[in-house]
């Protein structure tokens, strides 16, 4: 028999969305998409130990002024979700430590959430099976089962029907970071609405589907051929929203980016670089003009446990 950890800590990935394309909106509210995921090194870190009730608090590099501290926070919800699964009344202290922007399109809540699901799971010993865990992650948003795996994913339905796609290699991304974030059902809503007008954008007829273009360039670990086919259908949205990206996508292409994307609903802006050399003078073109910018790489791995000296 395993005895539980008295403390276990979990590191899980951000993410950026290489591709994204939406479906109409549905009669539920929600839209089918299509998205291309890659796991990055911007790390969530969660920290679980024994407590007489479900506590939480939060840190990090970033502003985390917003985060809730109540059931509304995701990762409480996940300790939650793995004590109910295991039908047992335990309390969990959760401590997180962010790097990912708050509301900034990269996943960071669905990142707490994955690492909290491994760290529970850990803590009491539990033994969820990693299908239930990723069943139990779905619950908790479209996200937070590609933050479990990590890597590079497609993302099919709301986004949680993922599908392992090859990535070779090493690709560097410049990503630039707001102190002011987006909404995601907002940047939908305008979306929604933009599609509304019949003289502008025409949905997809088509069930959303990832470019083969996408998926060629991901193997052949070519960041020349990614860049050409980068696409987020919120990207339009997210800028009629914050005008000022535009002009951040501007001077980073200015900059020496291969090309730029709003990463999911925004506002963080990520710049594909033709490596780590050329990410790192990005980034200081970018430090320089003003902006928040930050190196990472992926593919990385999804949540996993951390052994600390």
């Amino acid at each position: 028999m395993i005895l539980p950890a008295p403390t276990v800590h979990v590191r899980a990935p951000g993410k950026i969305n290489l591709f994204f394309e939406v479906g109409a909106l549905g009669a539920d509210g929600y839209h089918d998409v299509a998205s291309a995921y890659q796991a990055v090194s911007a790390y969530e870190d969660v920290w679980a130990s024994a407590s007489d009730d479900l506590t939480i608090e939060v840190t990090g590099s970033v502003d985390v002024a917003g985060v809730p501290l109540d059931a509304r926070n995701l990762a409480v919800r996940a300790a939650q979700l793995v004590a109910d699964e295991a039908g047992i009344d335990a309390g969990v202290h959760l401590r997180i430590v962010k790097d990912v922007p708050v509301a900034g399109g990269m996943g960071g809540g669905s990142a707490d959430a994955a690492a909290a699901l491994v760290a529970c799971d850990a803590l009491w010993g539990t033994g969820i099976s990693p299908i239930r865990l990723r069943e139990l992650a779905a619950e908790l948003g479209a996200d937070v089962p590609f933050a479990l795996t990590g890597g590079t994913a497609i993302g099919l339905g709301r986004g949680d029907d993922l599908s392992p796609a090859l990535a070779r290699g090493r690709f560097d991304w410049v990503i630039v970071t707001s102190e002011d974030g987006l909404s995601t059902p907002a940047v939908f809503a305008a979306l929604d609405a933009h599609r509304d007008d019949a003289s502008l954008d025409i949905v997809p007829a088509r069930r959303p589907m990832v470019d083969d273009a996408v998926l060629h360039a991901l193997r052949a670990g070519d960041a020349h051929m990614l860049a050409a086919s980068l696409r987020n259908d919120l990207q339009q949205a997210a800028l009629a929203l914050r005008p000022d990206l535009a002009d951040l996508l501007e001077t980073g292409r200015a900059a020496g980016a291969l090309e730029g994307i709003v990463s999911g609903s925004g506002p963080t802006v990520a710049f594909l670089a033709a490596g780590p050399e050329a990410a790192i003078d990005l980034q200081i073109g970018l430090s320089a003009a003003g902006h928040v910018a930050h190196h990472v790489h992926g593919p990385v791995p999804g949540a996993r446990v951390i052994h600390d000296d």
